[in-house]
């Protein structure tokens, strides 16, 4: 069964043009013209990834997405006429996914809805809680606990362990960890990377947990258990 898939746009004529195109490739449609529509309907619907436009009334595309994040894990689009960095920087802060500039091809839009929810295991139906040794983090609460101590970590720095949690013993370059992360368009410096990886090793080397997260020259990172 292919997933629902949430198109936000006051733009009636884009609202049209997307379902059509999503619904020939088999994905259920669901539509808003606004921020508070959204948020309405997904508490009706399960909806298994979001399209945001950012320019709407009442509720602007950042915000909708902030909210969106405070309440369901699911990967967010944003569209928008803008193509500065500023605005890029913003939605990627608001905690999108990926970010397309109109006008845009519908099938771009649908290419990167696959690689998004490939990304998210939707259709492989991953496990939320993944455990390695006394250490679990669960994708359900965003909570991570080592033993009896529970930690909560800024979004990006959950997304990267789960995301190397998800893959033990395998080595992801900057470049790839960029990519499913902070998603194909980011456009920072990818040294961002090297900055979460401390983070998360001085959070975690203090707390003895079963796994570390080690660096290959030249490579990338690799999170391994602890023998």
């Amino acid at each position: 069964m292919m997933p629902n898939i949430l198109i936000v746009d006051d733009d009636i004529y884009i609202l049209k043009l997307l379902e059509i195109q999503l619904t020939e490739l088999g994905y259920q449609v669901f539509k808003a013209k606004n921020g508070m529509e959204a948020l309405d309907l997904l508490k009706k619907e399960t909806c298994a990834l979001a399209v945001v436009d950012v320019m709407m009334p009442f509720m602007d595309g950042f915000t909708l997405t902030k909210e969106i994040r405070k309440l369901y894990d699911i990967p967010i689009i944003l569209l928008t006429a803008k193509n500065q960095i500023d605005d890029k920087e913003q939605g990627f802060q608001a905690g999108t996914d990926d970010y397309l500039v109109k006008p845009f091809e519908p099938k771009e839009l649908s290419f990167r809805i696959q690689a998004l929810l490939r990304r998210y295991d939707y259709q492989a139906g991953n496990e939320a809680v993944i455990r390695i040794g006394s250490t679990t983090i669960d994708k359900r609460s965003y909570e991570v606990t080592v033993g009896s101590k529970t930690i909560l970590l800024p979004l990006k720095e959950f997304e990267l362990l789960y995301f190397l949690m998800s893959h033990p013993a395998q080595v992801f370059s900057r470049e790839h960890l960029i990519e499913q992360i902070w998603g194909i368009d980011y456009e920072g410096d990818e040294r961002t990377v090297d900055v979460h990886i401390k983070r998360l090793r001085e959070r975690f080397s203090s707390l003895s947990a079963d796994f570390t997260i080690k660096t290959v020259r030249g490579v990338g990172y690799s999170l391994e258990e602890k023998i």
